[in-house]
């Protein structure tokens, strides 16, 4: 295939996939446990992960819809992370919400190391390309 790069699975994109999924679980399980059925609680059952994932989705993906820069990009991610840490501490499970936020925390600065680095090596390849 010519034009495509090749996308590198590493296991901490994994760990991060992984920790993105749980993190909408957490929220519409919290959802699913605040709530008293039938209609608030089915709202924030699917309403909750669907505006994680949309806000996600929107600023924070590879290709986001409104791009940002790292900071905002890291805001947006502890933004997620954290409500997915806290819903757990809501619900009576903090051993759950403390590994969460610790394995999140780790993988959100791997991510975040990694992104600068493949932005600054974008940037010095721009930079030495022969202008046309």
């Amino acid at each position: 295939m010519q034009g495509a790069s090749a996308v590198r699975l590493r296991p901490t994109n994994v760990l991060r996939f992984a920790l993105e999924l749980f993190a909408l679980f957490s929220l519409g399980f919290w959802g699913y446990l605040a709530w008293p059925f039938p209609w608030p609680g089915l709202l924030f059952l699917v309403g909750a992960p669907v505006f994680a994932a949309v806000v996600w989705a929107m600023f924070r993906s590879p290709k986001a819809v409104f791009p940002l820069d790292i900071v905002g990009r890291s805001l947006v991610e502890i933004l997620v992370m954290g409500a997915a840490v806290a819903v757990w501490f809501m619900i009576g499970y903090p051993v759950v919400g403390v590994t969460f936020g610790i394995l999140a925390a780790i993988s959100g600065v791997l991510n975040g190391r990694a992104e600068i680095a493949s932005e600054a090596t974008a940037r010095a390849t721009a930079q030495e390309a022969p202008e046309q």
